[in-house]
């Protein structure tokens, strides 16, 4: 990171006061979201932050806040010592970048992490909405259809750009991420059908899992499949928790504490009963995609988490200022 860039995030701190930054006012935790970290940026999908990206945010957070795991930070929450600017360490999926790419960083700068796997996908599988960028990534030039897809009634041109091919990506998931379970993988599976150059490897390992776990990381369960909780009747849900959490723990020979909802909206992809369901079933805490942080009145069912997309230092240290104003009061749980 530039000296300039260092000083940009500096003056953001002495602008704002320490009493804005995260963790500062009260014991507020900040828990950020990752899924990749790539080798180098990929056109497709640019949000997706890259080696060099990944290593200067981890310094900033090494430099002016507390990384905790969040096994610690959950119970330094609970018993009201949470340090100033804590903030912890997320990746949901299982992508296997995560651990050629990213772990050798979080090694290196010491840095704790919890990595959510949806275990279903582990040695070859892949996650729905990469099917579809990898079908974007490898389709030829020229009009194409997409009967299979709602909405998509009339012939799709595909040029030679990421930037069309990104938009026609991005429109097919807005289309069918919330269809039925079943009849999503209907659409997924025939449009694997028109992919020549699959990608393979994408998902973790079971050994890659393994080596995580050896390394001081926290394994977290983000069930089987990655379905939308919300679009399930609840013993399927269940299941889906159950199964995913016992996969990991077979893996790792130790028990899988914590949960992250699939897409993680409250009231959208997840109900106050899967919330009530993950403390039943044995979890310590389970986390959303709600933005804000999280104090001691937070559900431990029902956590904040943000994504912190911004590739400059200076941008992604005031994301985190704002973040840290606002505090995350999640839906109610009977009983």
């Amino acid at each position: 990171m530039t000296q300039m860039s260092w000083l940009g995030v500096r003056l953001i701190s002495q602008v704002f006061g320490n009493a804005c930054l995260p963790g500062y006012i009260g014991g507020r935790l900040s828990i950020l979201i990752y899924h990749r970290v790539l080798k180098e940026q990929d056109s497709l999908q640019p949000d997706i932050p890259d080696e060099k990206i990944f290593r200067w945010q981890m310094q900033l957070l090494k430099r002016y806040f507390n990384v905790l795991s969040l096994r610690d930070a959950l119970c330094r929450l609970r018993d009201n010592t949470l340090p100033e600017r804590s903030v912890c360490v997320t990746f949901d999926d299982g992508y296997s970048d995560n651990v050629t790419v990213a772990l050798p960083i979080l090694k290196e700068l010491d840095v704790p992490a919890t990595f959510f796997i949806a275990s279903g996908f582990l040695n070859g599988g892949s996650m729905w909405n990469d099917v579809v960028f990898e079908l974007m990534r490898n389709i030829e030039c020229g009009v194409h259809e997409f009967s299979e897809v709602p909405d998509f009634t009339s012939p799709v041109n595909v040029e030679d750009n990421y930037s069309s091919r990104r938009k026609i990506a991005n429109t097919i998931i807005q289309t069918i991420k919330y269809l039925d379970y079943s009849r999503r993988q209907f659409v997924i599976d025939k449009l694997n059908e028109k992919i020549k150059n699959t990608n393979t490897g994408l998902m973790m390992t079971s050994c890659q899992v393994r080596e995580l776990f050896a390394a001081g990381m926290e394994i977290g369960a983000h069930t089987l499949s990655h379905p939308i909780l919300a679009k399930l009747p609840a013993e399927a849900a269940r299941r889906e928790i159950d199964a995913g959490r016992a996969k990991l723990e077979e893996l790792i020979n130790a028990p899988v504490r914590i949960l992250a909802y699939p897409n993680g909206k409250p009231g959208e992809d997840y109900l106050p009963e899967h919330a009530a369901m993950a403390k039943e079933m044995g979890f310590e805490a389970a986390v959303s995609t709600s933005w804000g942080v999280s104090d001691a009145l937070t559900d431990r069912y029902q956590l904040a988490r943000f994504t912190p997309w911004d590739t400059t230092p200076m941008r992604f240290a005031a994301r985190l200022l704002m973040n840290g104003r606002s505090l995350h009061r999640p839906m109610a749980v009977a009983g």
